[in-house]
């Protein structure tokens, strides 16, 4: 007698699929970046400082101070010539706000009034040309300011002995080449000085001898 029962057929529930399923393949990229090294032009030189702060100039012509950027100021003191110069950049487009050499006349002093900012006089070659400069810098702290004019002053007065020993030596190289260009002078009027004419013995001893007398 045949079974009225039907088979159960098995359901299979279908699986979700998953977007992030790692199917091995491999893709090839479009375009092939490579590396390329970034220089910044302090690549030669050590952070004396580094403090962040907001930088101002004062506009002569509008008679008010206008900000520069606000950013990260570094003394950097380079490993061959250890001179030092300011380099500031703002924070996020990494814009030269400031970018001078720091000289043994150079002087900063507190600004009037608030002791978390200072001010100095500079050459400036941030625009790409010298140009003379007040600036005025503000700190979160003061002891970040009071840092920056006590690292600033030391480094003006150490530069100063060596801007005194260039000049010597400057001058040395003068010397020695002025001491060369009188020898050759010498030397040269010495090649277009006639020889002296002999003497009245000399004369008699050429016409007996038929020799020319040596000259002295």
């Amino acid at each position: 007698m045949a079974s009225s029962e039907q088979p159960e057929h098995e359901q299979h529930e279908e699986a979700p699929h998953n977007d992030d399923e790692d199917t091995g393949a491999q893709i090839a990229p479009i375009v092939k970046l490579e590396e390329v090294s970034v220089t910044t032009g302090e690549e030669n030189e050590d952070a004396v400082l580094d403090l962040k702060a907001k930088l101002y100039r004062f506009d002569k012509d509008g008679n008010q101070w206008k900000e520069r950027g606000a950013g990260t100021v570094k003394l950097l003191k380079h490993k061959e010539s250890s001179k030092v110069r300011l380099v500031m950049r703002q924070s996020k487009t990494l814009k030269i706000c400031a970018n001078h050499l720091v000289l043994s006349s150079m002087s900063v002093q507190e600004h009037a009034g608030n002791e978390k900012s200072c001010v100095w006089h500079a050459t400036d070659f941030a625009g790409g040309e010298l140009k003379d400069e007040l600036f005025c810098i503000r700190f979160a702290s003061v002891e970040n300011c009071k840092l920056f004019m006590e690292t600033f002053t030391e480094v003006a007065e150490s530069q100063k002995d060596k801007e005194e020993d260039k000049s010597t030596t400057e001058v040395a190289e003068v010397l020695e080449k002025l001491s060369v260009a009188e020898i050759k002078t010498e030397e040269k009027a010495d090649e277009k000085k006639p020889a002296e004419e002999p003497n009245k013995e000399e004369k008699e001893e050429e016409q007996k001898s038929g020799v020319p007398a040596s000259s002295t």
